[in-house]
């Protein structure tokens, strides 16, 4: 086959290809008395030929307009400017690339064409057995370029990712963990079909969920009887932990590697789908927005305070863009857009800053609330749960009296608070509480209510003499702990959800009203869930993290909790049954705590709540802000590039 070389951009002539060789690599003996021109340009020249032709306004590497005749099949333009660029962010050749650009041009004059992933399934195999033959690696990121060491390393950097979050507190880990992955993944640029980019990202999805969310299993074995029922979920749990964290931790990696955008725009798009991935986890599927990435910053109180300007969406953004960003500046040198985008993050990352330095300031003003007392029982579950009736009752009410004992002396405390579930009987909305009739004190206790048929997981305020005065029923239940989602997996319990949030106010000290928020238990991770309006002093946060032990879920809902109390700029009164109980500030910083597994009280006040810019707009209001400043920010930075 004859094959005409036309050098519009004199550039080309540096480089020292074989034309000729490659166009017949294609056809072989089929088409010995056919004609191709290759013209040789630059984007210029393309982005003219894709305004006019196709109603494209940018360059692309390569077009070929077929001719439908069987002796002259046709041009193939290829443009020097695109291929360089492109074949730089591959890591190949000039030459290597441009060949491929020739058998893909090649195909298309052949009919071939990818419209459709069938159509282009069909023809990238083509041109990889083209390729081979010429000795030129499969560009296109298959089985051949993304060997198997990639899937365990990824898988790897998914499991070590989980180090960053409490109690480790290794943030370098998972900065570096996500920054590997992208680099395995993303950096190329190379655009990769739906069904190949969730394979190569699936590992680390799935690793990232069981290095993550293993401790929740741990509460099966706490209790001997229950763990004869359940211990069989084990190993179904940590597969089906696996597969829903294969499917929404890879989202982002994913639509990086389908969608193909320019380097400059890359990381934008990464960050705003992680972001998006947060955002999502908050209410899909009754939500479970555990760990975003900006927990990793929780023991740097300037950054981490940034979470009061825009939330840990705004901070996770901005985490991940930088990470990806530098990467691809790695593999970019030259990619001055980049340096644009780094600026770009940085500048974000500075307003947070001055917003969270502020926060701090904020957090340490105000009057003291009256003297709190949180009493930490610490009583294994084991010891609370009794399958004889008549040692359940004697054991409840021993408890009852014991939960008195620990309160002590509670003459100069203004309010007793006790954890979730710490109530051993279920409660009528119209009962006395006994506990507070004996201390004479206020007290709030978290306790199962039975209302028309339905039991709810509660928290109970009553006064000094009793009387129950106003009760918050838990809203977020615990999918396959407080009910049961999907019916053939069994439940513990099978409770009924509440109406939501609220506040509730009572008799201060200094004849001031304390209003509070109350959220039980995992309530409080819910970003902006739990406190909206103003003038509230403090969440009261009652829960019992018994099943979790020592594990890092426990010290992670910790963290969950500063990141709530820095958000929303309220502080944070926690009473956890078997620990971590803490007083926290409107700046996240832990003012006491009692450890895991003591038995003790912990008595504290509060001040410095105050409105902050999140909790003002509210998470959804800022999650569409960062959006559209990612998409705008994404969208010049598509156009700045020259790739």
């Amino acid at each position: 086959m004859k094959v005409c070389v036309n050098y519009n951009d004199k550039r080309w002539k540096k480089y020292n290809i074989d034309f000729e060789k490659i166009a017949n690599a294609v056809v072989g003996k089929k088409c010995q008395d056919a004609e191709v021109s290759i013209i040789l340009t630059d984007d210029a020249e393309i982005h003219a030929l894709n305004k006019m032709y196709r109603n494209i306004d940018k360059p692309t590497n390569v077009l070929s307009f077929e001719l439908d005749d069987d002796i002259l099949l046709g041009d193939i333009y290829i443009s020097l400017d695109t291929v360089v660029t492109q074949a730089r962010d591959a890591g190949i050749s000039v030459e290597a690339h441009t060949a491929h650009m020739v058998v893909h041009g090649m195909f298309h004059l052949l009919g071939y064409d990818h419209l459709t992933e069938r159509e282009a399934c069909v023809m990238e195999s083509k041109e990889i057995k083209v390729l081979k033959k010429l000795g030129i690696k499969n560009p296109y990121g298959d089985e051949q370029s993304f060997p198997w060491w990639k899937y365990v390393a990824t898988g790897v950097l998914g499991a070590v990712a989980a180090f960053g979050f409490a109690p480790f507190n290794l943030w370098w880990l998972t900065v570096l963990s996500v920054a590997g992955a992208y680099w395995l993944l993303c950096s190329g640029g190379a655009k990769v079909g739906f069904w190949r980019a969730w394979l190569r990202a699936m590992p680390f999805g799935a690793m990232y969920a069981i290095s993550m969310f293993w401790w929740v299993l741990n509460s099966i074995y706490v209790v001997p009887e229950l763990a004869r029922q359940f211990a069989i979920w084990t190993v179904p749990g940590l597969v089906g932990i696996g597969i829903v964290g294969a499917i929404i931790f890879t989202i982002p990696f994913v639509l990086t590697l389908c969608i193909y955008i320019k380097s400059g725009a890359r990381p934008i798009l990464f960050a705003g789908a992680w972001m998006s991935v947060l955002w999502l986890r908050e209410w899909l599927f009754t939500g479970f927005p555990w760990n975003p990435i900006a927990n990793i910053m929780l023991p740097y109180p300037v950054v981490s305070n940034s979470m009061s300007v825009f939330g840990a969406l705004g901070l996770t953004f901005i985490i991940v863009g930088l990470v990806a960003t530098v990467v691809q500046m790695l593999c970019n040198r030259r990619n001055w857009v980049l340096r644009w985008v780094f600026l770009f993050f940085v500048l974000l990352l500075g307003i947070g800053i001055l917003g969270g330095y502020n926060n701090i300031k904020l957090s340490g003003l105000g009057d003291d609330s009256g003297v709190v007392r949180i009493v930490q029982p610490a009583t294994t579950q084991q010891k609370k749960i009794s399958l004889s009736r008549v040692d359940a009752l004697n054991q409840a009410k021993n408890r009852v009296q014991s939960l008195i004992d620990l309160a002590g002396d509670v003459s100069n405390v203004d309010l007793v608070v006790y954890p979730e579930t710490s109530y051993p009987f279920v409660l009528l909305r119209n009962d006395v509480l006994p506990i507070a009739e004996k201390l004479n004190k206020r007290v709030i206790i978290g306790s199962n209510v039975y209302d028309a048929g339905n039991v709810y997981n509660s928290l109970v305020v009553s006064g000094a003499d009793g009387s129950i005065f106003d009760i918050y029923d838990k809203s977020h239940l615990v999918p396959f702990g407080e009910y049961g989602p999907i019916k053939f997996v069994p439940a513990p319990a099978n409770l009924t959800a509440g109406d939501g949030a609220t506040v509730i106010s009572i008799d201060g000290s200094a004849g001031r009203n304390f209003v509070f928020a109350p959220a039980v238990c995992y309530e409080i991770i819910f970003s902006d869930a739990v406190v909206k309006q103003s003038g509230v002093d403090a969440i009261i946060n009652i829960t019992n993290d018994t099943w979790f032990g020592k594990t890092p879920g426990t010290y992670q809902h910790l963290d969950m909790v500063r990141r709530a109390a820095i958000e929303s700029g309220v502080p944070v009164i926690r009473a956890n049954y078997s620990g971590i109980s803490a007083f926290v500030g409107a700046d996240g910083a832990i003012i006491s705590q009692l450890p895991i597994g003591q038995v003790g009280i912990l008595d504290g006040t509060v001040h410095g709540s105050h409105m902050t810019l999140y909790r003002m707009l509210g998470r959804d209001a800022w999650f569409f802000i960062i959006f559209l400043i990612a998409f705008f920010a994404g969208f010049v930075a598509y156009r700045a590039d020259k790739e």
